[in-house]
């Protein structure tokens, strides 16, 4: 992850809960996880892409990461949990707990009809606050 994104300077893998909980849904966009719920995931999380599962300690995991990694500073890897880059230890962190807390919030929402951000809405936050 450090060799395609030279600015993060720190890496958080977390098994939280709701993270864990979400990445374990069959129905989900692998290609952005979870919907836009909120400004502050979109800013701090970004487009967080669903990667294959990998058994803890298997070294492919690093390269599988590392391909995800360029685009995007963080990835959910399936019914496993995020892997999060940040500037520094607490950017990752904060980026971390976005997560967790909008994983918890996609998945208390799943049975109601949700208002997600419009598409207009998810670029001007991604022109302005870049991940």
């Amino acid at each position: 992850m450090y060799r395609e994104r030279i600015n993060a300077k720190a890496i958080v893998h977390l098994n939280s809960t709701y993270s864990v909980a979400l990445s374990c849904l069959a129905d989900i966009d692998h290609t952005d996880v979870p919907q836009p719920i909120t400004a502050y995931a979109v800013m701090r999380v970004g487009k967080l892409p669903l990667g294959p599962y990998f058994r803890p300690g298997d070294l492919a995991l690093v390269e599988a990461v590392a391909k995800y990694n360029k685009p995007h500073h963080a990835i959910l890897l399936a019914n496993h949990g995020p892997v999060v880059t940040g500037k520094d230890l607490d950017s990752a962190v904060y980026a971390a707990e976005e997560l967790e807390e909008t994983a918890k919030l996609h998945l208390f929402l799943r049975v109601c009809d949700v208002r997600l951000l419009s598409a207009d809405q998810v670029t001007g936050l991604r022109e302005t606050f870049p991940s």
